[in-house]
């Protein structure tokens, strides 16, 4: 998959007393994008749960460029920026773009997976999370950690 986009549906409820886009949006419309680019590849919410397993996030970062109002027309992409080879750590990057590929935003997210019973770092992985990694689309600048 070279890539995965989807066009951001920004509601009243987003929106701050400025009239644009509430700093957390970003991230919840970013979590969001990356559960269904999981699903539309097979790893289920009911596959995680079923196998004790999820997603953790270490660090999410997003860097404003532009604002968003509402009825902007708002494209979000997602890529792999880095990731071991056995999809254990990962970085995700989110980017914004308005109309002409306009930056309005980037968000980048660092994780990894969690046990869910044993609530610590999983080891070892699922393979399906591996195939499944390696079906993403990938940054420019990608980088196998």
């Amino acid at each position: 998959m070279s890539v995965f986009e989807k066009q951001a549906s920004i509601r009243w409820a987003d929106l701050d007393p400025n009239f644009h886009l509430r700093h957390s949006v970003y991230y919840d419309l970013a979590a969001e994008q990356r559960v269904e680019l999981l699903e539309l590849n097979g790893l289920t919410l009911h596959y995680m749960k079923e196998n004790h397993i999820g997603p953790i996030i270490f660090r999410e970062e997003c860097i404003f460029r532009r604002e968003i109002k509402s009825g902007d027309p708002v494209m979000m992409s997602v890529r792999v920026a880095k990731m071991k080879p056995d999809a254990s750590k990962w970085t995700i990057r989110h980017i914004f773009s308005g109309p002409n590929d306009k930056l309005l935003a980037t968000l980048t997210v660092e994780g990894s997976w969690m046990d869910t019973k044993l609530r610590k770092l999983a080891s070892p992985i699922p393979q399906l999370i591996t195939e499944v990694f390696s079906k993403f689309p990938t940054t420019e600048d990608f980088t196998l950690i």
